[in-house]
Order: structure tokens, then sequence, then C-alpha cells
């Protein structure tokens, strides 16, 4: 016996054995396929929804990433996590999940047309970017999207949106985290063949003219949008998942805010956008101040029912936008300058959330703050809110342009954090409970609709700005995108030359993000809360133990080669001797 295994394990039958090992381990590595993620915050697991939603597609997807070319170094990171996610997805269904990185300079194969080009006709504007050449500057158009298509469709997905003048590596962990919600949410719209219905609110005075442009494109791209007059309809029907008001500006009747409150309690979601007081910047065009005052929409019994009041003030701000203001010239040339108008705030977001989570600069105009109300049951999370340097005032409020003849008094801007947006979720009670008339009862009866007097889980939002949600237009332009200052666009189209470089604001992200948080999978939305940790090295320690780390990552490998080879050939020289 002994005899026996000296043979199978004689030396110069060594290369047989290693090559039997190594196709055992190519086999079963071909058959089970594993993975371990030692990352804290578990960067390279997906969620138990995306990894069910890929496992269980019946089509082929086919995804195009359109950051194939000579980048910045953020972009080029961002491509780089982009393919790691994505060969992620695939791994889960290899057979399914096809991807590819387009140049988007290239044409479409038997077209003359580019892939930049037919993406500028869905809808998407690139991002200007100035890269610095040794030849010079040179303006370089960057299309950081993927357009994922399935059964015949297609669907956008931004994977860096907004605009910056310039872009690191930094922003890229900021977005890293992203990337499974937006092809997740993306994938989910795909495979769902009926879209959800929505409903925007008609018969108070909400605008419905060239304004809601831009939150007509939102909606229509992805949901059934429909006109609902609160007036005339006798009842909301359960088949609209979400109720949209935008700056009404006629009061509500007991009954519409019956209507309202039933929809409530049946499980339907409300978005609104309210504005309490009459503030219109177009009434500073004929003169040069204007009163605000209390519109009386009567809705504020209802919303402090449900745990929150819009307040008839105006939030001033430091951190705010730029409007054009005379100062100097005459009547016929007039010399203009940007300055800074403190009723047109500009909001921060905060990581708290899924809806706000990675969002830039909210913008309002002439604002309302909102107080949260000790409701029974009711979460309340403060979506945007003011700077560190903010004040309100209180109605009736003189709005002047002779304001910024001076600077602002910096010493009445003391406040912080005054909310001005707020999420409400949880068991709500009817603001009618133990007070509806019998009037009321044999109306909701006669649609075979019975009354209720508390909700199951629901949720809400409330924003105390109705122009958030609302677009401006210019004669040369069209409508502009939700919440961007038509002065400001000039500015930033035309670059100015005194260096000024006005940032966009996250209206349009801001909207989508809380309709879709009111009505989407709450499976998608949980993947907005994923995190990535950028780690930076401690410079001092780095400087200190610099020589130190070099020799292990340098020295160490070499010197564990060297005593290797050395080991192996004395085992060698032993056997031979």
């Amino acid at each position: 016996m002994k005899n026996f295994f000296d043979k199978i394990f004689s030396a110069k039958l060594w290369w047989l054995y290693l090559l039997v090992i190594l196709v055992a381990i190519n086999f079963l590595g071909s058959s089970f396929h594993t993975r371990f993620d030692l990352t804290k915050e578990k960067r390279y697991t997906l969620s138990p929804a995306t990894i069910q939603l890929v496992k269980n597609l019946d089509d082929e997807v086919t995804i195009d990433v359109f950051l194939k070319g000579d980048f910045p170094a953020g972009f080029r990171k961002l491509a780089n996590s982009t393919d790691e996610f994505l060969q992620l997805l695939k791994d889960y269904n290899s057979s399914k999940i096809n991807y590819r990185f387009i140049s988007p300079r290239e044409n479409i194969p038997g077209t003359t047309i580019s892939y930049g080009d037919s993406l500028a006709e869905l809808g998407y504007t690139p991002i200007n970017l100035t890269v610095q050449l040794k030849e010079g500057q040179q303006q370089n158009y960057v299309f950081p999207v993927a357009l994922v298509h399935y059964k015949g469709k297609q669907q956008l997905v931004i994977l860096f949106p907004g605009y910056k003048k310039e872009f690191g590596i930094e922003d890229t962990y900021k977005e890293e985290p992203l990337l499974e919600y937006r092809f997740l949410s993306a994938l989910d719209k795909l495979r769902n063949t009926e879209k959800t219905v929505v409903a925007y609110a008609q018969g108070n005075g909400e605008p419905n003219d060239y304004r809601t442009y831009d939150l007509q494109q939102v909606l229509s791209k992805d949901y059934s949008l429909f006109v609902f007059d609160l007036e005339r309809q006798p009842v909301i029907p359960d088949e609209i998942k979400a109720m949209i008001i935008v700056k009404p500006s006629a009061e509500f009747s007991d009954d519409e805010k019956l209507k309202l409150d039933q929809y409530v309690m049946r499980g339907g979601k409300l978005l609104c956008f309210i504005d309490n007081l009459y503030a219109e910047s177009d009434s500073l065009a004929f003169k040069s101040q204007t009163i605000a005052f209390d519109r009386n929409l009567n809705l504020t019994d209802l919303f402090f029912h449900y745990g929150a009041r819009i307040n008839t003030d105006l939030v001033m701000d430091l951190q705010c936008e730029s409007i054009p203001f005379v100062v100097g010239g005459s009547a016929n040339n007039p010399q203009q300058e940007f300055l800074h108008w403190n009723y047109y705030p500009l909001f921060n977001a905060p990581d708290n959330n899924p809806i706000t989570k990675n969002l830039g600069l909210v913008g309002g105009r002439f604002v309302n703050s909102i107080d949260t109300i000790d409701a029974a049951g009711i979460k309340k999370t403060i979506l945007l809110a003011s700077s560190d340097n903010s004040r309100t005032i209180s109605t009736p409020a003189l709005i002047s342009l002779d304001e910024n003849r001076n600077a602002p008094q910096d010493e009445k801007f003391n406040k912080s954090g005054i909310p001005v947006a707020v999420l409400l979720e949880g068991e709500f009670t009817s603001l009618f409970k133990n007070r509806i008339s019998q009037r009321q009862t044999d109306s909701l009866n006669k649609y075979n609709t019975s009354f209720v007097s508390r909700s199951g889980q629901n949720k809400m939002i409330l924003v105390a700005d109705g122009d958030m949600a609302l677009n401006e237009a210019l004669p040369q332009y069209g409508p502009l995108p939700m919440g961007w200052n038509k002065f400001t666009y000039l500015a930033y189209q035309e670059q100015t030359d005194d260096g000024k470089y006005f940032i966009p604001v996250s209206n349009r992200e801001f909207f989508e993000n809380c309709l879709e948080y009111l009505v989407a999978s709450p499976e998608v939305i949980a993947t907005r809360n994923k995190n990535i940790v950028l780690r930076l090295l401690d410079s001092k320690k780095v400087k200190e133990q610099r020589s130190d780390w070099q020799l292990i990552n340098i020295g160490l490998p070499a010197l564990l080669v060297i005593l290797f080879g050395f080991v192996y050939l004395q085992a060698r020289k032993k056997q031979y001797e």
C-alpha cells in the first residue's frame, strides 16, 4: 500500500495533478457563482428587490451607457462605477442583461444621426464642460446618461443630474450610491405596462397655462395624467393614486375639503404646493413695491388636523437667487446689475431621507414657513429648510425693490432651518370626524361611498410655495425648466463676462422625487437610502508613516517572492539528492 501511494504522489506526475486541480476549479467556478462583500456599507450588495426583478426578467434588457470618451477624472470614475454596477446586475442574469458603453459622438448604425443628437431629441440637455488642454480651453459636451431598452420601450437613466461648472471625484461618491435606485426605478417602470394614475387639481384658481408646461412634461413621461375639477366632481375616485394641488388662489369650500379628506382616509396621496399669501413678482413690474396679503384658502384647519400648518408669513434668506436691478444710468440707458433678492430663497435639502438625498438647492418665490403640529401617530420629516441666515416677516408685508438699494441688515437674518416643506406619514384622522353634516353624509351615500373617520398607513407632502412646481418662459427659449429663474437662465446661457456662474436649481428633481415617494413601490424607494462613505487618508499619518508603508507595499512582496523561490529550490535540491 505504501508503494502505491508513493507512485501516486510521485514528483514526476506533479504536473498532471496540477492540471486536474485547475480543471476542477474552473468547472466549479463556472457552475457555482458567489461573491463576498466585505465593505462596511455593503457597496457591492444588491437589494432583494433588485435581485428579484433581475432574476424574473422575461425578455432581454439592453443598456447603452454614453460615458465613453476622453473625460476628466470625475466622469471616468463615474463610468467605472457604472460598469461595476452593471456587471453586478449581469452576474444575476447573464442571459437577459447586456450593456455597452457608447460615445455620444458616434452615429447610430445605418444613419447619419449621432447618439448625442438622439438624446437631445429625447429632451436631455448635455453638460457643457470646459476642459483645460495644452492648446487652451475646449468645450466638451458630456452625456452622463444611460438608455435602458426592454420589449420595444426605452427609459432614460440620468447618472449625474443637474449642471456643474466643475466635476470632481468627490461628486462621484455622492452619485454612486444612487446607481441601483436609478436603474431599478427605470426597469420597474419598463416592466409595468400600466402607468400610475395621478391628477392635477382644478377648480380653485390653479394655474393651467404655460407655467405648468414642465410639470406636464414630467408627469406625462411616467404617469397617466388627468385634470380633476375638485369643484364639480362629487368624489375623487380611488383609481387616482395621487392628487397634485399647485398654487390655488380661490377659497376651498367645506364640500371640497370633505372630498380631499375622504380621499386621504381611503388611502389617496396628496402633493400640495400652496401659497398662503398673494405675493407676485408681476406686481413689481408696474410698481417698485407691493403688499403681500392672505389668500384665505380655508385649508389651515385641514392641514392642521393632519399635523402641519402653513403660516401667513414670508421667508427671507441671505442664501438666495439674483435678479437684475437698475443701479444707475439714465431712463433711456439704465445700468443693471445682478443683486441678491432675499424673497427668492434657495433651500437646503437634507440627506436624511430618500426624497432629498443628493439633491441640490431648491429655489422658491415668496415662500411661507411651515410649523409641525402634535398629531397622534403622525411622523413628520422636514424636506426643505432655510439656511443659517434667514428670517420671517409677518403679514401684511411690504415688499419693495428699494430694499436692495442698501445691503440687507444681516443681524436680522438670525434664524436657521426654517421649514418650508414637510412629509407627513402615519394614520390620519378625518377633519370631519364627529362633525359631518347629514347633507354631506347623504352626498357620500349617493355615490356609494361611506364616511371613513381614520385612514390606514398613508403619507402626504406639503410645500409652502406654489411657484416651486411651476416654470417661467422666455420668448427666445420658450418654457424653462421647473423653478428656473428666467434672469439667471439667460446669464447661465451666456456665461457672463464678469465670471459669474449661476447654478440651476433642482426643483424638477425635487418634484419627481416627491411624487415617486408617494406612489412608487417602497422597495424601490428604499434603495435611495444606500450610502457610500468616502474615507480620506489622514495626511499627518501619511507623512509620518510614508517610508513604512512603502516598505510594506513594495519591499515586502518582493521579499516574499525571493523567500518562496529559496524554499522551492531547497526542496527540489533535497528531493533529488
